[in-house]
């Protein structure tokens, strides 16, 4: 029984494996347990023979503490997450663990940090040295060297001691053995005793050596790094103040150029005088920064930093529309620019008139609607929100800045963080959203025009009746396109009611190429007939790369009253083409989204559905991709609308007479009268069905004397809807009907002509929908 006692001995491979007792309950106690210790991983069978595949757990020693009890016990914790009360059969037993535990976590944890500095977000070199920088990076260089060889010289001193220990440990173990009485015990007991208090000390140092062996190898190479990071900052800060001085400085010039042609001066100071030469405009760039630098405000934003000279009218025309302050200055230059003009952003509302207080009996309505789906159910305005369901659509765009980021990133898989950020950000509005939006009307059409303050356009339309379908295009200056075609199906089945988004959402990045691919989940509201209304997602998103064959998996957990998951929640796992995991995402669909950096992973802890072990990933810490903005203030009753969507049906001028914005029965509801918004609802639903008969008429007409005229096969014939034409044969305007080349899907595509339409104010194909 001497294998149940002692460890195999540490071979080269620094594997390390024997028998502990480990605590399981208050019930069985202390239970023995088969250990393996490798690669910086420690995990645990109940027998050998479990070893190939079925592990009961696993932990990490490069984020794990270890402490020691008592003679034999000592204990390892990763965070709380894992805690494991281990027991071995002696004390010698227990050294020998401690010190093969200490060992391989120093080593994982130098072989963390190392791979930390991979995949840095700084270059350990980089060709942007400042001027003077040269000697003193020289300098880190050789201190940094320095240090690294004494953290190797601590090391092996560590590793010496534990070695050295260990075999003292065993002869005084061997000795004692022994049994020896008299004067020879004596000595004994007194040796023992000094090794003893020799190990304590020891012990104590070789934690310390440990603790400044792990600080100084995790924070030696990212000193290093944040000293460049701080250096190319630098840089980047003296090139962002020179071009804001230089841009104060050509105000300036424009200011006194125009005050000296003026009729008062009479043309006294000639041209020549309005004008600086290049020594004077170091001069005053020197000394125009030197008065108040505290009042420079440098963005953040990477693309700031990188404006050429030609751009800096348009930079500074967007500075002078934000601050209202530089109003009298663009006035100046825009004398030497007529072409640029300032237009002030339109202010948007933030308020919408109160939800009036209007009792109805639901279950009146409801109880034979039972099975039926939800477009076809004559649904009074009572259950709506103001807004249409394009509205509701281009509301995804609500967080269209991770969008942004990912047209900025230079990684394929952290670009997919991004996207899949973006899928799940579309839920955060729908969370208190328990109305209806309005069904749109055949060839109804909605644009947001965000262009002037986030660089994008959106133009959704109505595209079919039964089933309702709407197809959405945006398209951004930042480098990124998004386009969708999304036809609802939905349920009631008395006491939830199911919506099932059918269709692909396609996000397209310009400068990489790279094509996204996802579907929506399914939307439950709960507690129709009696209770409070909630809202709930449930299924799974598979976010595809089609470029480079990356893929995110995300899970929308469902709510149970017997989980002690936090509600709302979702998980995803962001792979190489190969499989390989790289990022792991959490959070919950309401609130934020966290990513975290894949280190390693492994097959081990509680066994997953039908007998499957889940997969353990090891990450870096976990970062934020996106949180969800607070509602306005009084939001509760405004339909807890969003900042956005407060201003989704705020009137504006030039839009196109289909707009969502002119419908008119949505208007009145939103002003609150909505006994006549119900009566112009029904007006407006027997004209669109007045619509669809007269066409259906008219597309039987021309099939029946098509066929009287002559036999034609099916080929010949030219008109579109004539060739096998569908039950309702309407065309949509601005976007025309074709086969998806990735998904095979037949969709919409925006074909074009919407907003030079829009520029040009003819708007004579447009129907009398309203």
């Amino acid at each position: 029984m001497s294998e149940a006692k002692t460890p195999t001995p540490t071979p080269p491979g620094d594997t390390y494996k024997g028998w502990v007792f480990k605590w399981t309950n208050y019930i069985k106690g202390y239970q023995r347990r088969w250990f393996v210790l490798s690669n910086g991983l420690l995990s645990y069978y109940r027998t050998q023979a479990e070893m190939g595949h079925t592990c009961r757990g696993t932990i990490n020693l490069a984020t794990a503490t270890i402490t020691v009890d008592d003679a034999c016990n000592f204990v390892i914790s990763n965070g709380g997450a894992q805690t494991y009360h281990l027991k071995a059969s002696c004390e010698v037993e227990r050294q020998r663990w401690i010190t093969a535990l200490e060992l391989a976590k120093a080593k994982a944890v130098r072989m963390q940090a190392e791979s930390d500095d991979s995949g840095d977000d700084f270059p350990s070199s980089s060709p942007r040295i400042t001027q003077g920088g040269g000697s003193q990076n020289s300098e880190v260089q050789s201190a940094l060297r320095t240090l690294s060889n004494k953290v190797e010289d601590l090391s092996t001193c560590n590793d010496l001691i534990s070695k050295h220990g260990s075999a003292l440990q065993r002869s005084l173990a061997e000795l004692d053995g022994l049994r020896l009485t008299g004067e020879a015990g004596d000595k004994i007991r007194q040796v023992t005793e000094r090794a003893t208090l020799f190990r304590i000390t020891s012990n104590a140092m070789i934690n310390a050596c440990r603790d400044f062996l792990t600080l100084a190898q995790t924070h030696s190479k990212r000193w290093q790094k944040a000293l460049q990071a701080e250096r190319e900052q630098r840089v980047r800060l003296e090139e962002t103040l020179e071009q804001l001085a230089k841009q104060h400085n050509h105000l300036e010039r424009a200011f006194r150029g125009a005050a000296q042609a003026s009729p008062d001066n009479k043309g006294a100071a000639g041209p020549g005088k309005g004008e600086a030469s290049d020594e004077d405009d170091d001069n005053e760039f020197f000394d125009a920064m030197e008065e108040a630098p505290e009042f420079i405000t440098v963005p953040a934003d990477p693309q700031f930093h990188k404006r050429s000279s030609s751009n800096i009218s348009g930079l500074n025309s967007e500075l002078c529309a934000d601050d209202q302050s530089l109003n009298e200055e663009p006035l100046a230059m825009n004398q030497e620019s007529p072409s640029q003009e300032l237009v002030p952003l339109k202010k948007r509302r933030t308020r919408i008139p109160d939800k009036p207080n209007y009792s109805l009996n639901l279950w009146s309505i409801m109880k034979n609607c039972i099975g039926k789906e939800l477009s076809k159910i004559p649904m009074p305005v009572n259950f709506n929100e103001p807004i249409s369901m394009l509205q509701r659509l281009s509301e995804d765009l609500e967080y269209h800045e991770l969008l942004d980021k990912a047209a900025k990133c230079q990684n394929s898989l952290e670009q997919m963080c991004y996207v899949a950020a973006f899928a799940v950000s579309a839920y955060s509005t729908t969370v208190y959203r328990t109305g209806k939006p309005f069904n749109p009307l055949l060839g109804e059409t909605y644009e947001l025009d965000r262009k002037r303050e986030s660089g994008y356009r959106s133009l959704c339309e109505q595209v079919s009746h039964h089933p309702p379908a709407a197809a959405h295009h945006a398209i951004s200056d930042r480098g990124w396109t998004l386009r969708q075609e999304i036809t609802v199906a939905s349920k009631f089945r008395g006491k939830y009611l199911s919506i099932m988004p059918l269709g692909t959402i396609h996000a397209v990045f310009e400068k990489s190429n790279n094509h996204y691919t996802w579907k929506k989940v399914t939307t439950t509201v709960h507690n129709i007939i009696v209770g409070k209304l909630w809202i709930d997602q449930s299924g799974e998103i598979d976010v595809v790369n089609h470029t480079t064959g990356d893929r995110c998996h995300l899970k929308f957990a469902p709510y149970s009253y017997f989980s002690r998951d936090v509600a709302r929640k979702v998980t995803g796992v962001v792979m190489d083409k190969d499989g390989k995991a790289h990022y792991v995402l959490s959070g919950t669909w309401d609130e934020k989204m966290e990513f975290s950096k894949v280190m390693q992973s492994s097959r081990g802890g509680e066994n997953g559905t039908e007998g499957k072990q889940k997969t353990v990933y090891q990450t870096l810490k976990a970062r934020e991709l996106w949180r969800r903005n607070p509602l306005p203030d009084g939001a509760e009753t405004m339909y807890y609308f969003t900042a956005l969507a407060l201003t989704l049906n705020e009137p504006e001028e030039g839009v196109a007479p289909t707009d969502s914005r002119r419908r008119p029965d949505q208007r009145l509801m939103e002003e609150g009268r909505w006994d006549e918004a119900n009566a112009e609802k029904q007006r407006l639903e027997e004209k669109q069905r007045t619509a669809r008969r007269e066409r259906e008429r008219e597309a039987a007409s021309q099939r029946t004397s098509s066929q009287s005229e002559e036999a034609v096969d099916e080929d010949s014939v030219t008109d579109p809807s004539l060739k096998s034409a569908p039950h309702d044969s309407y065309l949509a305007l601005w976007f025309e009907r074709c086969e998806d080349p990735i998904t095979g899907e037949e969709i919409h595509i925006y074909k074009g002509g919407y907003w030079e339409a829009k520029e040009r104010g003819s708007w004579e194909s447009c129907p009398n929908i309203f």
